[in-house]
């Protein structure tokens, strides 16, 4: 039996260079509307940046909230929404502290990553992971490995208490500093 939620990702915070190329292949792999951005990278304003998405909680608000009931939680641990289903009320919207899901207002509907599933189904990863230079972000499966290091959230990420995301963090370290000898 396949545990909930095996399915999430890795982020590393000291590699992220705000670069946005996760965010533009997001865009290019999803052919999204204009307004319409499935991952953002932020600045923590700490001089690091995070790449957020829908992270596939264990708990969605997103699913919990939805009145047309047009969310699915696969047993791997993605959340999907059916656009056929969505009424476009944005309850959703507001309920996800990640931002997640965005509402289309030519297409009147509401829209989320769907980690890149036809790309998973081809043997792919996401291709916001594909693109990204430094290797800062990265599929992780929850049910096989535990990373070391790891912690579960991060400064300038929102609570996660509620939701319970499927993401795991390698946080910033001390910067060393070397002093040369005269």
């Amino acid at each position: 039996m396949t545990k909930l939620n095996t399915k999430g990702f890795l982020f590393n915070v000291d590699r992220c260079i705000g670069c946005h190329a996760c965010v533009l292949a997001c865009k290019n792999e999803n052919k999204t509307a204009a307004g319409v951005s499935w991952r953002r990278v932020t600045n923590t304003g700490e001089g690091h940046y995070l790449s957020i998405s829908c992270n596939h909680c264990s708990s969605p608000e997103c699913f919990r909230v939805c009145p047309e009931h047009a969310y699915i939680k696969r047993r791997d641990g993605i959340v999907l929404i059916d656009s056929n289903r969505c009424a476009g009320c944005q309850t959703c919207v507001g309920a996800c502290p990640y931002g997640a899901p965005q509402f289309d207002p030519v297409a009147d509907r509401t829209s989320k990553c769907d980690y890149c599933i036809d790309r998973q189904k081809a043997g792919l990863l996401p291709a916001c992971v594909t693109a990204c230079p430094t290797g800062a972000l990265q599929v992780h499966e929850f049910d096989k490995y535990s990373e070391k290091d790891t912690v579960p959230t991060v400064e300038g990420f929102p609570d996660i208490r509620l939701t319970k995301p499927s993401i795991r963090f390698y946080p910033p370290q001390e910067k060393k500093r070397y002093w040369l000898k005269n």
